[in-house]
């Protein structure tokens, strides 16, 4: 009886060893995990940084000829057009119409003070805001000349005030946005991969 009762005792107590070898392995994952994912969390922008204006990558390798993405930077929206070469000849034609054609008024980065206002001439990076009053222009690349009242080969039209914009967001002569659309600070980390809100040397 002595003996079987010491075989229960040691049972009882291997029993306790192994649950509490467990519950200290569990604890200590837990554990782990917890300090693990914040410092994880704080490899990627919060939503603080964001606001302040944190730079924001964008994957713009499934973007076809003639679709505008939208994403968000600094609490707004930001267009990312991929023009076609139509779309591109079309803004030669207009520069007669248009209030700042070159784009000589300083409110954008160097690299866009050209005709296609852009680094590569395909892809447009503008602030979709309009520069009367701030509201959000739409994107109207097909429609009737008459319509708008203009020759229109495509843009952006604010319905608030009237405003015109082409597709390179320079706004037509005589309306009330004073300036053309804003351009962003942006780079290419790759031919697939947009950075809003870092201009890098190269594409100054």
């Amino acid at each position: 009886m002595a003996d079987t009762g010491s075989f229960k005792i040691e049972e009882e107590m291997n029993s306790r060893r192994r649950f509490l070898v467990t519950a200290t392995s569990v604890a200590g994952g837990v554990a782990g995990v917890a300090v693990a994912t914040p410092f994880m969390l704080s490899m990627m922008p919060s939503e603080r940084a964001k606001a302040a204006g944190a730079p924001v990558e964008v994957d713009i390798s499934r973007l076809e000829e003639g679709l505008l993405l939208m994403v968000e930077w600094r609490g707004r929206v930001v267009w990312i057009l991929k023009r076609t070469p139509k779309m591109l000849e079309t803004l030669v034609t207009l520069e007669g119409e248009l209030a700042d054609p070159n784009s000589e008024k300083d409110h954008q980065p160097d690299f866009a003070k050209n005709q296609t206002r852009s680094i590569k001439p395909e892809i447009l990076v503008v602030v979709g805001l309009c520069t009367h009053l701030g509201c959000s222009p739409v994107f109207r690349k097909d429609i009737a000349p008459d319509d708008l009242g203009v020759d229109w080969l495509g843009g952006f039209f604010c319905p608030c005030h009237g405003s015109k914009f082409d597709l390179a967001g320079r706004v037509y002569k005589n309306l009330p946005a004073p300036t053309n659309l804003v351009v962003p600070p942006h780079s290419y980390l790759s031919d697939s991969r947009l950075l809003i809100g870092s201009e890098s040397k190269e594409s100054a």
